[in-house]
């Protein structure tokens, strides 16, 4: 069994949390993926943009050889910056994908754990999120207590207590 490790994104991770912005788009089986250019829409592109302002976190999973496979990432926006899964100004907005070949194997769930764990830490009260209710992450959002909050569009808004 394969070994991940996690650490801290930093600026050299920038282009990599572009490419898992790309990933996190569900795209339902059999649906050819959007072109590349969709994750420059204004309403995606603030989910990266800009990133290392106060209260980005991200983490990156490697592999045993120290490939990038995945990442978690949240940012705190604001009444008049909302996006998806926005809940309230301190609540982080989180996102998360896994590279392809890596998904199933329990990365997400490394990721989440150690994110979790840290915003706990942090003090935030929540961490919410946006996903498509077909998207088989919800499954992995309903073990870590998110609960359904809200709909935007046809995607679910989802909100987890952080509890310390």
């Amino acid at each position: 069994m394969e070994k991940y490790t996690i650490h801290s994104g930093s600026a050299a991770d920038i282009d990599f949390l572009w490419e898992m912005l790309y990933q996190a788009i569900y795209v339902p089986e059999g649906v050819d993926r959007p072109s590349r250019a969709i994750i420059k829409d204004p309403a995606l592109e603030k989910y990266v943009r800009n990133w290392g302002r106060d209260g980005d976190i991200a983490l990156i999973a490697l592999d045993e050889t120290g490939n990038h496979v995945g990442a978690i990432w949240t940012r705190l926006f604001n009444e008049k910056n909302q996006t998806y899964g926005y809940i309230a100004d301190d609540t982080p907005v989180l996102s998360m994908a896994v590279l392809p070949d890596y998904r199933g194997k329990g990365i997400g769930t490394l990721l989440l754990n150690e994110l979790l764990r840290r915003l706990t830490i942090a003090g935030y009260p929540a961490v919410s999120l946006s996903v498509d209710p077909n998207n088989t992450a919800v499954q992995l959002y309903k073990r870590f207590g998110f609960i359904k909050v809200g709909l935007n569009e046809t995607s679910w808004d989802m909100k987890a207590e952080l509890h310390r």
